[in-house]
């Protein structure tokens, strides 16, 4: 090995240390370590050699006497004019040029005295003084910047040199926050390498490889979903698992989409001519709770955003699409939006929340998916207020709604959880099919009970109905065709057979057997109203003999029934 004493050029840094010390209390650290670790750098930090020995580089432009080899040019002259060179012709213009051409007319005449130095500058520094020629070179952008992003080890190199040479030049930071992420590794936690052969291309994983069903084409979207969707503050993983189960969620999200853009054709939202979206007061329970579910959602998301919290915004939209949109109220708002007359204030009041929700969610996902988000945005049947989902931001309104009836909502929920699992054991032993092929008893205590009082259902399916607001029903939100309130928890078993009744930890009991009465041809609850009754068609219930009605008056035409399927003779 061999060692070169060289003479170097040394930034002292002790003249603003405590200064820089002090500028890190007041940037924003994200994770909040990093303050930790850059203090300890700067701490023990003396002086910066700030000059390099290599044949490519930024050049320091200083000059040496010939003779003595010690004597050193470099002043306010030298410096402007080798400036206006250098933005004229670039930094190759101190390597190509002559002494007589790099120094001012001033020095010209002694040009053959000096010599020019040949020490480049430390790239930390270049890279370190970027806050000039970008942030406060350019008017459109803004000096300090809002955010420095890059990887954790970063500290010792690009973060601890910008935030040098600013508070030196400037008395101040150069950011107003760091975020610093961890490194991307194989599905098997192993650093990517070409030895290995585990290196994955996010070319590969947005245009898919030569067998597409090998290697399938994500596009740039599901890609951005899974970068939004890890904790980048440590090392996270990727891999074809990992991005199928990331393209999954993508699915979710944009089949929801699809489903709320669906149900809107005819929909007109408050403030524009012939609306006909339905007041807040005037909405049913269940509604109001689903805003209020929508609005706290989109506050979380707002909040992760502010603090860089992409992994909690994107968990936050993504259970809300699946537990509170997908599994619960569009799975109980398919009824009233297929079944109700067009013009039905059930239906109504149900395309009100789902314009607030497709927006909501529309505008939430657009920094993260903006592809899909635009796609969405372009395919809104309705009249929109701006051309672009990315004009205008979030509609405050949608963040605005109160949390309502969360208590009583959640009694509910859990309710239709404990159905939902003696269901699953009637369905295996064939005792029903379609949750609407049951009836249900329900023994409910008196603190659980007064959730549900005023969602008691009518007998027989009514239009309009009686006790109820035909949506704040259980038989609509369980989707059940009957549902008892009982007053013990013998009423359930003396009506059910035990193998079909549960109780569950809060002293409720539910039971399960066969729906009476008949099917209706059209939204296939089962009804004691359904059959020979003198209504316009003997095979459907009250509720859906009035939509066809209206139907038919408002088109003219009739209501054919499909012929009855002809006997076969059975196969020998």
């Amino acid at each position: 090995t061999i060692f070169r004493a060289t003479d170097q050029w040394f930034a002292s840094v002790e003249g603003f240390r405590d200064a820089a010390l002090e500028e890190v209390k007041k940037v924003k650290w994200i994770p909040e370590v990093g303050e930790n670790r850059i203090n300890s750098f700067i701490s023990g930090r003396g002086d910066w050699c700030i000059s390099r020995q290599r044949s490519w580089g930024v050049p320091i432009p200083v000059f040496y006497d010939r003779e003595t080899g010690n004597e050193v040019l470099l002043n306010q002259d030298t410096l402007t004019h080798i400036q206006s060179i250098i933005a004229e012709q670039g930094c190759d213009a101190w390597w190509k040029l002559d002494e007589v051409d790099l120094l001012p007319e001033s020095y010209k005449a002694e040009a053959h005295k000096w010599k020019k130095g040949t020490d480049t500058m430390d790239v930390w520094f270049d890279s370190g003084s970027s806050w000039a020629g970008v942030a406060k070179g350019r008017d459109e952008l803004a000096y300090p910047a809002d955010v420095y992003l890059e990887g954790s080890d970063q500290h010792r190199g690009w973060f601890q040199s910008s935030l040098l040479t600013s508070v030196a030049a400037n008395g101040q930071a150069p950011y107003k926050a760091v975020l610093t992420h961890g490194f991307v590794l194989d599905e098997k936690g192993f650093k990517m390498s070409k030895s290995l052969g585990n290196v994955i291309s996010p070319m590969m994983m947005i245009e898919g490889g030569n067998n597409k069903k090998q290697q399938p084409a994500y596009g740039i979207d599901p890609l951005r979903l899974w970068v939004a969707s890890v904790d980048y503050s440590g090392d996270v993983c990727i891999g074809d698992n990992i991005m199928k189960q990331t393209f999954e969620s993508y699915r979710k999200l944009r089949n929801t989409a699809r489903y709320l853009i669906g149900n809107l054709a005819d929909y007109v939202p408050d403030g524009q001519e012939g609306s006909n979206a339905v007041p807040y007061d005037d909405l049913p329970s269940l509604d109001k709770w689903m805003l209020g579910r929508l609005s706290s959602t989109l506050r979380e998301v707002n909040e992760s955003y502010d603090e860089y919290q992409f992994y909690r915004a994107m968990q936050a939209l993504l259970r809300f699409t699946s537990a509170d949109l997908s599994n619960f109220y569009l799975d109980v708002a398919k009824d009233r939006l297929y079944t109700s007359a067009f013009d039905d204030a059930r239906r109504r009041s149900c395309q009100t929340v789902l314009h607030a929700c497709l927006e909501g969610l529309t505008k939430a996902i657009a920094p993260i998916l903006p592809h899909m988000a635009e796609d969405i945005w372009q395919n809104i049947p309705y009249d929109k207020s701006t051309q672009s989902v990315f004009e205008g931001g979030m509609n405050s309104k949608l963040t605005e709604f109160e949390e309502y009836a969360g208590e009583q909502w959640d009694t509910i929920l859990e309710l239709r959880d404990d159905i939902n699992k003696v269901l699953e054991i009637a369905r295996t032993d064939k005792l029903v099919g379609a949750s609407l092929d049951a009836s249900v008893h329900i023994y409910a205590p008196e603190e659980v009970k007064k959730h549900l009082i005023g969602f008691d259902s009518d007998e027989n399916i009514l239009h309009p109905p009686v006790k109820t607001n035909g949506v704040d029903d259980l038989r609509t939100v369980l989707m059940i065709s009957q549902v008892h309130l009982v007053d013990s928890p013998d009423d359930v078993s003396e009506s059910c057979d035990d193998k079909y009744t549960m109780t569950s930890e809060n002293g409720v009991v539910v039971g399960v057997k066969n729906a009476s009465g008949n099917k209706c041809g059209r939204c296939w609850f089962f009804d004691g109203a359904v059959g020979p009754s003198g209504m316009l068609y003997d095979d459907l219930c009250p509720r859906c003999s009035d939509a066809v009605f209206k139907w038919e008056e408002l088109s003219g035409q009739k209501l054919t029934p499909l012929p009855e399927p002809e006997a076969t003779e059975p196969v020998t």
